[in-house]
């Protein structure tokens, strides 16, 4: 059930949602003319508000204020926690061979990590929401390009049923207890970041922090284009719904602080 509903919530947290019923909203009050106007020139307003450069730097910087990265170079730890959502799964399902979407850098920096020798093992956390039995597991995949990289299998540990931040720590922590695993670090992307460290903290999976996949913009907003894109509206809606995921994973008591 909760995976339904977080999936509504997304659809009402996109500002392309929130301006397609203000313009539906403009037809609808056709008979009132001024309403119906204003409903209509709020509908452009909101999508071009949320399709410039400036909107998402705003939100970005918001969104990944609290990625810290506590991870040490000097550390070499039992395991790197990997954390799905770098995989496009339709897409891999389709051709045959990894897909990725926009943010492949988990991925690429916990192969890197198991390279270098900071990282004794891996853990691989991610599965799918598509419950067809010959749907695509993203762990499965991931754990297979790294064996193709050459990390060695006996180093990947797979965890392929969670679907979401929450569950990726309550299948994890039996998996961490039963390798003995003590020093762990935590790679994902830094928006996701203090969900996912504090959904870990909550089941008492202790870890260090490795950031990637940082989004934020440095320059002045009047160096910034101030005209609208469709790729700062959809980076606009991820922003949101994260800040939104973090409120509602808080209410519901499955984060815990983290540093």
């Amino acid at each position: 059930m909760f995976l339904l509903l977080s999936k509504v919530l997304d659809l009402l947290l996109s500002p392309l949602t929130w301006a397609l019923l203000l313009g539906v909203g403009g037809v609808v009050l056709r008979r009132w003319r001024r309403l119906s106007v204003a409903s209509q020139l709020a509908a452009v307003g909101v999508l071009y508000a949320f399709s410039i450069e400036p909107t998402v730097a705003l939100l970005t910087r918001a969104t990944e204020a609290d990625a810290v990265s506590t991870y040490r170079p000097d550390t070499v730890y039992d395991a790197v926690i990997l954390l799905g959502g770098g995989l496009d799964a339709a897409a891999t399902e389709r051709s045959g061979h990894p897909e990725y979407n926009a943010a492949p850098e988990r991925m690429m920096r916990t192969f890197e990590l198991l390279r270098d020798g900071r990282a004794r093992q891996v853990l691989i956390t991610a599965g799918n929401l598509d419950a067809r039995p010959e749907a695509v597991v993203e762990a499965d995949v991931l754990a297979a390009q790294l064996e193709h990289w050459g990390i060695a299998p006996e180093r990947i540990v797979k965890e392929g049923r969670s679907r979401n931040t929450r569950e990726n720590a309550l299948q994890s922590e039996p998996l961490v207890r039963a390798h003995g695993w003590k020093s762990l670090l935590l790679v994902t992307s830094a928006a996701h970041l203090p969900r996912a460290a504090g959904c870990f903290a909550a089941v008492g999976v202790r870890a260090d922090t490795l950031a990637v996949d940082l989004r934020s913009s440095t320059l002045p907003p009047a160096k910034m284009s101030w005209l609208p894109r469709t790729g700062a509206l959809n980076q606009s809606a991820d922003m949101l719904r994260e800040l939104a995921g973090r409120i509602v994973y808080r209410l519901r008591g499955w984060t815990a602080p983290w540093r």
